[in-house]
């Protein structure tokens, strides 16, 4: 198995403390899964709040507590769901394939990591803030079996957004990061502001795949 094939292209590790009891959420061929969400720490005191699946083959639900403590290795994907009164809404959370109990959290690793290997689906969104903060957003294909992709969304800073304005689509890239949860306001009308979380992975290092992109880089000369 080489390390362009699709469960090479997406690999996350996340530990943290679990803060919701697991929820139904589908079945496949008689096999259960379910959705959990874990309390993940990050540097700076703070924590990001996590949405995890798993299969009941994987671990039995009922040993999944609030307060518990696991160690989850998988792949970050997308899921398209559709609601009557929202319409299609892209969803995004951690598939484990490993799942590890442990008794207090863990402090000899990092707790949140995650590396894809992806395709530039959109140009790159490049901006400031009002304090002068570059920032460019990124939406990653990445390829999964059976002719699947997740399309994950991506946010770098500083260098790396400079360096990730000059992408173009269907451009190959690396990158490593963190999962980040954020809390944001949608006004649905004058008078009705919804809270919601976005998922995204927060870039701390980033490279161009180069042999898949000397076309691009041949008409750029």
């Amino acid at each position: 198995m080489t390390p362009n094939t699709p469960l090479h292209n997406n690999s996350v590790s996340i530990s943290g403390k679990v803060i919701s009891s697991p929820e139904f959420s589908h079945e496949v061929y008689g096999e259960g899964f379910y959705i959990t969400y874990l309390r993940v720490p990050r540097l700076s005191d703070t924590y990001d709040e996590l949405p995890v699946i798993f299969s009941e083959r994987l671990v039995d639900p009922e040993e999944v507590k609030v307060d518990s403590y696991l160690s989850v290795d998988g792949q970050f994907r997308s899921y398209n769901n559709y609601n009557s009164k929202s319409g299609r809404k892209l969803m995004l959370m951690v598939f484990a394939r490993e799942i590890e109990f442990y008794e207090e959290e863990v402090t000899h690793k990092n707790p949140n990591q995650i590396y894809l290997n992806g395709f530039v689906c959109r140009k790159p969104m490049y901006r400031t803030t009002p304090f002068g903060r570059e920032i460019s957003d990124i939406l990653l294909a990445v390829n999964r079996a059976y002719n699947k992709s997740d399309y994950i969304p991506c946010i770098a800073w500083g260098r790396n957004a400079r360096y990730a304005s000059t992408f173009e689509v269907g451009d190959n890239i690396k990158l490593w990061g963190r999962v980040q949860s954020r809390v944001y306001q949608k006004r649905l009308s004058d008078d009705e502001i919804e809270e919601r979380v976005a998922y995204e992975i927060s870039v701390s290092k980033m490279e161009v795949v180069k042999e898949n992109n000397n076309k691009r880089e041949e008409k750029g000369d």
